[in-house]
């Protein structure tokens, strides 16, 4: 890559420091960005870089964890700059040794204390993306309108673009008018989420402590992020149970669960194929058949 000499600039800038004879080398970092562990005379950074024109992906990662880490609540990677040279985009983060096992007690109590703040609406000041599909986040007092309008129809809209017709949609609108139901008695607070809390995102220090990365940052239903853990693994009985003793569920979280992973779903059908829409559509129908 090229483009080190403009990063490096940028880090002197950002960090009021030198950053001379440095050393970088490719590591694992996802599947959408390159990664690479940068180090000069005991600084180490985590830099992320794409092709030129991906600049609002990282500025609303870097946006998103800061605001995490300014809840004082869970451990998360700080940003300290982000740019587009021209050549790549890229974010350059707090470099952390993530080859722990992250203490599942300590991280329910911890992500239900960054669920405890809270804003005064639902989304955010900024759009931003899960995965790479985009992900609106314009504010909005009513919870059931911005993930009809935001989170699930905005997936559904994708997947008809994209050739999933049929039964998708069929089942998807249907969705749509009786989702109400769901949140009767759910009593929904604009609380803060990490928006892609899935196992590989969830990783410990040395010593245990959580950390968590990679958000699609917004403020929504905590249920939300707690529906993600169930769907890919990762996440221990003692997660659960720190979680519900600092902060307890509400009755119905387990069919709120499907439909809201419904939403992840269908992005995963719309960034990787059809191996997923058998996936989306039974859950949609299993959904549908316990509020029809």
């Amino acid at each position: 890559m090229n483009s080190w000499q403009s990063i490096i600039s940028h880090i002197e800038q950002a960090s009021s420091r030198p950053f001379r004879d440095y050393s970088h080398r490719s590591i694992s970092g996802g599947s959408i960005n390159a990664a690479y562990l940068l180090e000069s005379a005991g600084q180490r950074y985590f830099v992320k870089t794409n092709r030129s024109g991906m600049l609002d992906m990282f500025e609303a990662e870097a946006r998103g964890l800061n605001e995490m880490s300014a809840s004082d609540s869970i451990r998360v990677p700080k940003a300290l700059c982000w740019g587009d040279d021209g050549t790549h985009s890229y974010i350059v983060l707090e470099y952390l040794d993530l080859s722990g096992r992250a203490d599942q007690a300590q991280l329910g109590m911890q992500l239900a204390d960054m669920h405890a703040v809270m804003s005064d609406a639902f989304g955010w000041h900024i759009d931003n993306t899960i995965g790479d599909t985009p992900q609106p986040n314009e504010y909005s007092n009513d919870w059931v309108q911005f993930w009809r309008d935001q989170r699930l129809g905005f997936q559904l809209q994708l997947a008809g673009e994209n050739g999933y017709g049929g039964e998708v949609l069929s089942l998807g609108e249907k969705l749509l008018l009786q989702m109400p139901i769901l949140f009767e008695g759910h009593d929904v607070e604009p609380s803060m989420l990490h928006g892609d809390l899935w196992g590989g995102n969830v990783a410990g220090l040395p010593d245990g402590t959580p950390v968590i990365f990679d958000p699609a940052f917004y403020y929504g239903d905590r249920e939300a992020d707690l529906a993600m853990t169930y769907l890919f693994g990762g996440f221990g009985p003692d997660f659960y149970a720190s979680y519900q003793n600092v902060s307890p569920l509400d009755e119905g979280f387990a069919l709120r669960k499907t439909f809201y992973n419904t939403y992840h779903i269908l992005n995963h059908m719309n960034m990787f194929g059809g191996g997923y829409r058998n996936q989306a559509v039974n859950m949609m129908q299993s959904v549908l058949a316990e509020i029809s």
